[in-house]
């Protein structure tokens, strides 16, 4: 009767064992999960931030990059003003020349053309 007591009271035990070795397990398990949420949801701030500092960069490096193509443009229209100041000057100096030149023929023959 004491043994049987005995082994009874070993199977409960070992009941009570497996129980707690079952609730521990699950515990562990609910943690390695919560863990993982976690390092999920770490990762996937970090893929925003990397994303929107690649955008911030991308949208410096084409305002600089528009910045520069307008001094460029900028730069190419005053040598194309000056380039033109010049030729306007040389036209009208012709110009002027071959009036001077028709004025004098005019005074020399004394008939315009």
């Amino acid at each position: 009767m004491e043994l049987i007591k005995k082994i009874k009271q070993a199977e409960a035990e070992a009941q009570q064992i497996i129980e707690a070795a079952k609730t521990e397990a699950a515990g562990q398990t609910e943690q390695a999960r919560q863990r993982r949420r976690d390092l999920l949801d770490e990762a996937e701030r970090g893929r925003k931030k990397s994303i929107q500092d690649a955008v911030s960069r991308g949208q410096s490096q084409a305002q600089q990059e528009v910045e520069n193509l307008k001094a460029q443009a900028e730069k190419r229209r005053q040598e194309l003003r000056q380039k033109a100041e010049h030729k306007k000057a040389a036209a009208v100096a012709r110009v002027m020349d071959c009036v001077a030149g028709e004025k004098a023929r005019v005074k020399l023959e004394g008939t315009p053309r």
